[in-house]
């Protein structure tokens, strides 16, 4: 058996949590467009995951939030997001690592995505592993190179 060298599945959810991350970064800035709302899934076991200790008793491996009317403070950057949610009547923050996302679903155009924060490797454990930005890259000479996946199907 061969060794597995290109770690397709971790470049995968690398790709779709830069996704969440696009879409949480863009929400920060304009807020929730028309009837956009999110339901996020994270690990509270991850080590940089930071709730309020109650929270983290009440849930102690997982936990769903909703992004939706009363939420404030929202930030995102290359490898985590912050957010203000009402608890109980009592604002509190939020500290949450994309890589300890398990679940993001918008249920306003039925998209979904599941995540399996466990198995994104970082190699260096010393170094936060942030996501890949995604650069706007205007060149024209690239709209000639579009590969259709019909090309790799089997007819």
């Amino acid at each position: 058996m061969t060794e597995t060298l290109i770690q397709y599945d971790n470049m995968v959810q690398m790709a779709l949590l830069s996704v969440v991350r696009d879409v949480l970064q863009n929400t920060a800035k304009e807020g929730l467009p028309g009837e956009h709302h999110f339901y996020i899934t994270f690990s509270t076991t991850h080590p940089d995951t930071s709730i309020p200790p109650y929270l983290k008793e009440r849930y102690p491996e997982e936990m769903t939030i909703v992004v939706q009317n009363q939420f404030s403070n929202l930030k995102a950057d290359d490898a985590h997001f912050e957010i203000s949610l009402s608890f109980n009547g009592k604002l509190e923050n939020l500290s949450i690592p994309f890589l300890a996302l398990e679940g993001f679903f918008d249920p306003s155009v039925d998209f979904g995505l599941h995540f399996h924060a466990t198995e994104v490797n970082n190699d260096n454990e010393d170094e936060p592993q942030t996501l890949p930005v995604a650069e706007n890259q205007k060149d024209d000479s690239d709209a000639d190179n579009v590969v259709t996946l019909d090309t790799f199907r089997k007819k």
